[in-house]
């Protein structure tokens, strides 16, 4: 079922029910007010009679003249009785006799200031006392129900078109609302269709819901766009960075196994070029899945850990392995919730990056302000344009200077130093180092004290 239709069925629903509850009210204040204006005119009539009789004296037994018959007749007919309740006159008869008189209405009459009530064979009675006995005034039931089936039969009859101009008007009302809907979905389907993610859906003027949703549905494309962008440049690039090593190596892996024979020097500068550019292509890949990992929601788990003995560790070993440039290196005690083993990570990409481009020496301090600590890794190379100090963190960007000074690095590390920092709920930053090379600011929040 459509939503036109469900929304037109609602609307029709809500005033059906409006009509119940109104055709109720009315319905019990007529009743009410049919029951009250019979009662009065039984009063009345009674009054009347009880003015007569008093005027009257004696009373003496009589058959009345022309009864009205109460299966048929709704006339209010008046009964006379004694102080012992025995029938003087009647002007109304009942399967060929005066209708009789419960006791509990005599009972009430006697004992009842005014008169008394009562509902007895289909018939409404009021009795009242007089001097020489008591009167009652009496009406057929069919006189107010008659009056309320006329009213009832007024309002299912006025309800009928009443409820069809409703459903007609929900109906209508409701195609007007969901007209931009169906416009939205299909613009959706067509850019779905056409993969056009370039494609918007048209600006809406109004304010109300249909607008945000197109404004909402205009941002998720434009969120899909970049990033489908990305990952065709991410492709693209992997292909690029990958297929340099694997020409590499299938070129000289063809040589030793096909080749002539070759001298042993160049054998064996065949071999390391092999041995080179599979330990170049194995980084990559590490490194890629590293990012696979990270966009498929990859979580570290944190724990306290002691920042600066692992920044000097890790300097220590950066420095055996490659004694140019100078490490210089000064450290504060820190203390943060950390992966251990992504925080080295971090601090090996960073050392690398910055051995990569540095001249003489490379400084690493790790110091502590304000609930953080800030780890700095600076360099005394080219340095960094202020243009690409945010583009160094996208994947595979290589700034101009990188790409001159002939950098082997794939443009995947700062990627990944900036996912671990995220991770760490921290903020890495590219900017110029006191020796004017490249510095990379890494803050990561203090573990506060239990």
């Amino acid at each position: 079922m459509s939503i036109r239709v469900r929304l037109a069925l609602f609307g029709a629903a809500v005033v059906a029910l409006t009509l119940l509850l109104f055709g109720t009210l009315i319905y019990a204040l007529l009743a009410h007010s049919a029951t009250t204006n019979q009662d009065a005119s039984l009063r009345d009539r009674a009054q009347q009679a009880v003015s007569q009789l008093n005027a009257t004296p004696g009373l003496t037994p009589r058959d009345p003249i022309a009864p009205a018959d109460l299966r048929s007749s709704t006339e209010i007919f008046v009964e006379v009785f004694d102080r012992q309740w025995s029938l003087v006159y009647s002007t109304g008869v009942l399967n060929g006799s005066a209708p009789p008189i419960e006791p509990r209405l005599r009972t009430a009459a006697s004992q009842v200031f005014g008169g008394a009530y009562d509902t007895e064979s289909g018939l409404r009675l009021y009795a009242v006392s007089f001097n020489g006995g008591f009167v009652v005034a009496g009406q057929s039931m069919r006189v107010p129900q008659s009056n309320l089936s006329g009213v009832v039969g007024f309002l299912v009859i006025s309800a009928v078109p009443t409820l069809l101009a409703a459903l007609a008007a929900s109906w209508l009302v409701a195609g007007r609302a969901l007209r931009p809907l169906k416009q939205v979905a299909a613009e959706a389907d067509e850019i779905g269709r056409t993969r056009d993610l370039g494609r918007r859906l048209p600006a809406l003027r109004s304010q109300d819901e249909v607008a945000r949703l197109s404004s909402s549905f205009n941002r998720m494309l434009g969120r899909l766009q970049d990033a489908f962008e990305s990952q065709r440049r991410f492709v693209a690039d992997a292909s690029h960075e990958l297929r340099t090593p694997l020409t590499t190596i299938q070129g000289n892996a063809g040589l030793l196994a096909h080749g002539p024979t070759i001298a042993e020097p160049v054998r064996r500068a065949a071999a390391d070029d092999i041995a080179e550019e599979s330990a170049r292509m194995g980084r990559l890949v590490d490194r890629m899945l590293t990012l696979a990992r990270a966009d498929s929601g990859l979580q570290l788990e944190l724990a306290p850990i002691d920042l600066a003995p692992l920044v000097t560790e890790v300097t220590r070993q950066a420095a055996a392995v490659h004694p140019e440039p100078r490490l210089e290196v000064e450290t504060a005690p820190a203390t943060i919730a950390g992966d251990g083993d992504s925080i080295r990570q971090l601090l090996w990409i960073l050392l690398d990056n910055a051995r990569r481009y540095a001249k003489q020496r490379v400084d690493v301090r790790l110091a502590v302000d304000d609930g953080w600590a800030r780890l700095t890794v600076a360099d005394d190379g080219p340095g960094i344009d202020a243009a690409d100090r945010e583009r160094v963190f996208e994947r595979f960007f290589k700034s101009d200077a990188s790409r001159a000074a002939g950098g082997e690095g794939a443009g995947l590390g700062l990627s990944i130093a900036r996912w671990i920092t995220d991770q760490h709920r921290g903020r890495i930053l590219a900017g110029q180092g006191a020796a004017g090379g490249a510095a990379l600011y890494v803050d990561l929040p203090l573990l506060r004290p239990s």
